[in-house]
């Protein structure tokens, strides 16, 4: 009698199963990796999102922030720390938590064969499903933080639960809590399906070129080394593909842009300038975002001995 061989499944392909222990693993590794790094770089957020809106006061990363020091302080540059550790722990955890969910789901419908040979699209749909989600969560805190880190000092109340209060209060006018979704889908998916995407395949071709060894035979140090360069190669490239994007999420938040639609700030402002402005910052404070978030969702993964990310 032939025997009839078990039904393949993405969730059990690699060497930890994918369980709901596993995923929710994963959930909390994306969001400390999230939250935290965002947070910490507050100040260039700062600086990045007021060059974008005040391009003739605010010229450059050094002087846009000398120049906040001078007239706010020390407060000056950490401006929507709250909104931003909560907002992107919310998002990180969707972010990389329902990625590892969609990648198995779309590798299960595409069955053994396929998924193999498809590789990168099942990247591209599990990143860019997870982000749909991930976005909701982030929404209402990004314009938060946006409003927060653009109003003029005195105008805008910085502490995180006044500035809440606020948004609410002026939901009519702000569009508060959802109204700059639309424009951060547009900035956020593109993003993360080519941080997902060059992550995943410049980890493969690390693990196919450089060391060429079964991935398990080096060090963690080692492993977590090509995730490092490789998130931070893949977010020079997110940085590029979204900026346009971000550009017109801050403009969304200026005072001046009060009741406009995202497609008229666009024509107004030109696609030049939302593809080029403040965006060598955000060159620098993506790369090292992405590298930094990637190493530490790894070495989290590592740590509750689930491995580390991609390869062969």
């Amino acid at each position: 009698m032939a025997q009839i061989s078990p039904k393949w499944d993405a969730r059990l392909a690699g060497p930890v199963p994918h369980d709901a222990t596993y995923y929710a693993k994963c959930m909390l590794g994306g969001a400390i990796a999230c939250g935290f790094t965002h947070a910490g770089i507050t100040p260039l957020d700062v600086a990045k999102c007021n060059m974008q809106v005040n391009s003739a006061k605010y010229s450059g990363l050094v002087p846009t922030v000398k120049l906040l020091l001078k007239e706010e302080g020390a407060n000056g540059i950490w401006k929507g720390f709250g909104p931003t550790l909560l907002g992107y722990s919310a998002q990180g955890m969707f972010k990389y938590g329902l990625y590892e969910i969609f990648k198995d789901f779309y590798g299960n419908l595409a069955g053994e064969e396929l998924s193999a040979k498809y590789k990168p699209a099942i990247w591209l749909a599990g990143s860019a499903s997870a982000e749909v989600f991930a976005d909701i969560a982030l929404c209402p805190l990004e314009m938060t933080k946006v409003k927060i880190q653009t109003s003029p000092s005195g105008t805008f109340p910085t502490a995180f639960g006044a500035a809440l209060k606020e948004m609410q209060r002026t939901k009519l006018e702000t569009r508060y809590p959802f109204g700059s979704l639309v424009p951060l889908w547009s900035r956020q998916i593109p993003y993360t399906m080519a941080k997902f995407f060059f992550f995943e395949k410049i980890v493969q071709l690390f693990y196919t070129h450089v060391f060429t060894k079964p991935k398990d035979s080096y060090s963690k140090t080692t492993q977590l080394g090509v995730t490092f360069a490789s998130g931070y190669l893949a977010g020079v490239v997110c940085a590029i593909v979204s900026h346009p994007a971000d550009s017109l999420v801050s403009l969304l938040g200026k005072a001046e842009n009060k009741g406009k639609s995202a497609g008229k700030i666009a024509s107004e402002v030109g696609i030049v300038s939302l593809a080029t402005k403040g965006l060598g910052t955000r060159v620098i404070m993506i790369g090292t975002l992405t590298g930094f978030q990637w190493w530490i969702y790894d070495s989290f993964k590592s740590a509750m001995g689930l491995g580390t990310t991609g390869g062969k």
